[in-house]
């Protein structure tokens, strides 16, 4: 008998057995199946807090929904009718001491009309005119490996990048521009810049890529630990082993001896590493492993959720949410109107707002040390000065990820390549997964973990 053993029981490791599983009772294989999860709860960065009337997720709040569609995950898992769809609405930029709506006509900021560019009110004139290069200036050097913040700076012009373009990309990729390449990005841009002969061009020709469909992301009427129940319900052919930390791995011939915090040891054929790779690298006691692991870099996340006993309609009707284009203005890199977007976190109709506060930020070193206590304080001031909102909290959560979200600098494809190499070559059939590695996202780690599993069942 073969043993399959998954470290971690985030949505990827998740994933993974839950594809072992169904290759296991659809051909009678037989193998054990050892999940291994360190919390006391399954799920990783997915947590649902229900409290005070409010729904709040500690980790990921939402999933993106054409790429949930295209799986039939939902379905196999009865989730179907708990599906749950974001409200529309506008997004302002926080600068200058006032909410700023980014143009509708827009796509991560990046204007898809001469229109949405003149009527930007982020931007002066001399910005304005110095994005018109895209459209008479030809694209000779750069290729989807290169930095997106030079390739959209040289054809745009530093102050729209700046000012209106890097804090949304920058939010939702976490990270500076000049690190992250097109290829990990918007690679398309680079491709609308060949075939229109301009990026704006490009964008307002394939506008409805963007525009078309209004419920771009979904959740679920109790939250997204629906989506951890459900799999951890369905895995019954599973060894699922909660509170379990992995202290080290051993190979020894062909097999690889998984040594548990409870003293017990398990002979594994196969290993599926599904935890960050700053987990991941203290295991294997291997120096040229554990260089290859030194390339990747994470960066940190606080994030505030805090409920008031007032309507969210005292915010901008058309509103969900800021970024902050300063940094000196306010702590908090964004703020999400959680009660306008989702109408299922607030049975009351009363404001929940979420804020992120990002270790790119100046003054997140000295937010870190701080207290829940302190750093409430802090996100109330934030609210006070952008949202004009000065009341006593209802309820409030603060969560620490430290070390914990991955960037995906310029050099990521290649690190991720040599660490496959040497796990290939010296520790064949221990498998890679996680976001540390192959995307962020909901959809692309339950893929990540099918992938895995699927490497698995050709090995065996």
């Amino acid at each position: 008998m073969k043993t399959i053993v998954v470290v971690g029981g985030g949505i990827t490791g998740l994933a993974a057995m839950y594809e072992l599983q169904k290759w296991k009772k659809s051909n009678r294989s037989d193998v054990r199946l050892v999940l291994a999860e360190a919390a006391e709860q399954l799920g990783g960065k997915i947590r649902t807090i229900n409290q005070s009337g409010y729904i709040m997720e500690t980790g990921a709040d939402s999933i993106v929904a054409r790429k949930m569609e295209t799986m039939t995950l939902i379905e196999e898992l009865g989730l179907e009718k708990e599906v749950v769809y974001n409200a529309t609405g506008r997004s302002y930029i926080y600068t200058d001491e006032e909410l700023k709506l980014i143009p509708e006509d827009a796509v991560f900021g990046i204007p898809a009309s001469i229109e949405s560019l003149a009527n930007s009110t982020l931007i002066s004139a001399e910005g304005k005119v110095a994005a018109l290069k895209d459209f008479y200036t030809k694209n000779e050097t750069f290729t989807k490996n290169d930095s997106i913040g030079s390739f959209l700076e040289y054809f745009l012009g530093t102050e729209i990048v700046e000012k209106q373009i890097s804090p949304v990309l920058s939010g939702v990729y976490s990270g500076n521009l000049s690190d992250l390449t097109l290829a990990s990005t918007l690679p398309y841009l680079i491709d609308y810049k060949e075939q229109y002969g301009s990026i704006i061009k490009g964008l307002e020709a394939n506008k409805q890529k963007f525009k078309g469909g209004e419920r771009k992301f979904l959740s679920f009427q109790k939250g997204l630990d629906s989506l951890i129940d459900a799999f951890e319900s369905q895995l019954n052919d599973v060894e699922i082993l909660k509170k379990t930390k992995i202290n080290k791995i051993v190979k020894e011939n062909s097999l690889y001896q998984v040594y548990l915090n409870n003293q017990e040891i398990i002979a594994a054929d196969f290993v599926v590493l599904s935890i960050p790779n700053t987990a991941a690298e203290d295991l294997i006691d291997d120096p040229e492993l554990k260089s290859a692991y030194s390339n990747f870099k994470n960066s940190s996340l606080i994030s505030v959720y805090v409920g008031f006993d007032v309507p969210d309609s005292v915010l901008p009707a058309d509103g969900t949410g800021f970024i902050t284009a300063n940094s000196d203005e306010l702590s908090c890199n964004a703020c999400t109107w959680t009660s306008r977007k989702w109408e299922h976190t607030s049975t009351s109709g009363n404001l929940l707002v979420r804020l992120f506060y990002k270790s790119s930020h100046p003054s997140f070193a000295s937010l870190e040390k701080m207290d829940k206590k302190e750093l409430l304080k802090i996100a109330l001031r934030d609210i006070q000065k952008s949202l004009k909102l000065n009341a006593e909290p209802l309820t409030s959560i603060v969560t620490k990820w430290s070390d914990q979200m991955p960037n995906y600098l310029i050099s990521h494809p290649k690190s991720v390549a040599a660490l496959e190499s040497k796990l290939a070559a010296d520790y064949p059939g221990i498998i890679l997964a996680g976001c540390s590695y192959y995307g962020v996202g909901i959809p692309d780690c339950i893929q990540n973990g099918f992938d895995s599993a699927r490497k698995i069942i050709q090995m065996c």
